[in-house]
């Protein structure tokens, strides 16, 4: 039976063996680029959507990526009309860093009976943005406030009541285009408490970088913007990344 994308994050979590996802926004989406950069980065995941869609199309991304590369296609949701059956998961993400009701359940609610129908792997995701440097597109759609980016008790009680709950995943984002990453004292002290994977989003752009997010407890890193300004980019995280040594 095919494994499923989430015991593929979690196991690869238990191993410590850390792992890369490539997000892909369908608005700027070149097949050409993207599908060749997504086939060889050597990436572990790639996720599909934006906050924003206003003239991607998610169905055709997801369906070119699909087959053209072997990995994981996950929607990445910024609306419940993202949502594409031929993908092989979804993060249902659940805004437990802001007070919007849409975000933590209205929305929800509504998109019920079309993941049902999808046949899509559901991944329950507490979703945590953080505070970046600049407003994002993520926190303007959600009409949500980031979590201060030197608040790191706060970032811990909030992913602890979000596995408590029950979400399988925690994703810290500061959002795309995020001036800032999500602080190395805040990711170490999130991982200390929850026992579901972490992932962690936004800002991102070199090597260095990327392995100290990974040192300091993220089980899965995210490159977008960074990835489509340099398509070499991802490969080099990649193979930096896969180079952490797991654990005994």
């Amino acid at each position: 039976m095919k494994t499923s994308v989430y015991s593929y994050i979690s196991n690869a979590a238990l191993a410590g063996r850390k792992l890369v996802a490539l997000l892909v926004d369908p608005d700027s989406f070149d097949d050409d680029i993207t599908t060749r950069m997504s086939a060889e980065s050597g990436a572990d995941l790639i996720f599909v959507g934006g906050s924003l869609l206003s003239g991607g199309d998610l169905e055709r991304t997801i369906s070119i990526l699909k087959k053209f590369c072997s990995i994981p296609v996950v929607i990445f949701p910024g609306s419940i009309s993202q949502i594409c059956p031929e993908a092989d998961a979804i993060l249902n993400l659940c805004l437990i860093s802001g007070r919007n009701p849409e975000f933590l359940i209205g929305q929800h609610v509504i998109a019920a009976p079309a993941l049902k129908a999808s046949g899509l792997e559901i991944l329950p995701t507490g979703y945590m943005l953080i505070e970046s440097g600049r407003q994002t597109t993520a926190s303007y759609i959600s009409g949500t406030t980031p979590l201060p980016h030197d608040k790191d008790d706060i970032a811990m009680c909030t992913a602890m009541a979000g596995e408590m709950l029950g979400l399988r995943m925690i994703y810290m984002d500061g959002g795309s285009g995020a001036l800032n990453t999500v602080s190395d004292s805040m990711i170490h002290k999130v991982k200390k408490h929850v026992s579901v994977p972490l992932i962690v989003g936004g800002g991102i752009r070199d090597v260095a970088t990327a392995l100290k997010i990974c040192k300091a407890g993220a089980d899965v890193i995210v490159i977008g913007n960074a990835a489509q300004d340099d398509t070499s980019l991802i490969k080099k995280i990649t193979k930096a990344i896969h180079s952490i040594p797991q654990l005994q």
